[in-house]
């Protein structure tokens, strides 16, 4: 069987790409997903994209090479976009341990590959069963074959655009975290207040002993209604993270 070398090129230079990506963005960075998985899936959709995608102009194998240094880079940098837009559920989860007392039993995740208390993890893995479920992996999977027809092979991204795309995005991702954990944390800042307030009224009644049992209820009651709300908040981000990815790649 004779494959035509342009085809194989183009095949390959797509595959690395959307290696890359699938090593960094969720939630197919997870461990669970084993990489052999990962591994096929890139394939296929290479194979999928290759035949669409205009062949490369490269003459000798260090063009060649340097063309897949590129895709490398161009494939972890949107993989990077997505990662950080899905970072602002596990960011509300860390802040609402904080708050609530729960940072006292953080633990490493081997799955993730993260530390955090329950509650980061819980956010965490419930957002990745989510992004399964509602076949929001489909959509960033359509996001980056979109990428293609944006920024075809032979091209490189900007790296001004790049930057302050990253910079937008990490500035979303904290904004996402205090609304997702916002009313929460400003619940339990208030009970250290009342708290603070009832020991200096009766210094005798040691309030703060009472605390660490008042803000658990408080953080496992109101914490639900915050988790309740995560598909909506999987969602919008599916989506802004498909804006991110296009945002570096169109003019």
């Amino acid at each position: 069987m004779t494959l035509p070398v342009s085809l194989v090129e183009t095949t390959m230079l797509a595959g690395v790409r959307i290696a890359a990506f699938l090593a960094i963005a969720p939630p197919f960075n997870a461990r669970s997903v084993p990489g052999t998985v990962k591994a096929m899936l890139a394939l296929g959709l290479a194979l999928a994209v290759g035949p669409r995608l205009s062949p490369l102009p490269s003459d000798t194998t260090g063009m060649f090479v340097g063309a897949l240094v590129g895709q490398a880079v161009i494939g972890a940098g949107l993989g990077f976009l997505v990662y950080l837009v899905f970072s602002a559920v596990q960011s509300a989860g860390g802040l609402i341990d904080m708050f609530g007392g729960f940072q006292l039993a953080t633990a490493y995740d081997p799955m993730s590959m993260t530390s955090g208390a329950q509650f980061t993890r819980l956010y965490q893995m419930t957002a990745l069963v989510l992004l399964f479920v509602s076949d929001g992996y489909q959509v960033v999977l359509a996001g980056l074959v979109r990428t293609f027809d944006a920024l075809p092979l032979g091209a490189l991204v900007d790296p001004a655009a790049l930057a302050s795309t990253l910079t937008t995005g990490l500035t979303q991702m904290m904004v996402a975290a205090l609304q997702i954990a916002g009313p929460l944390v400003i619940v339990l800042f208030l009970a250290d207040v009342g708290l603070g307030l009832l020991t200096r009224v009766a210094p005798a009644l040691n309030a703060f002993a009472l605390g660490f049992p008042l803000k658990i209820l408080l953080t496992l009651a109101f914490g639900s209604f915050a988790f309740l709300a995560l598909p909506g908040v999987v969602h919008a981000l599916t989506g802004r993270s498909v804006e991110q990815m296009l945002g570096v790649v169109l003019p």
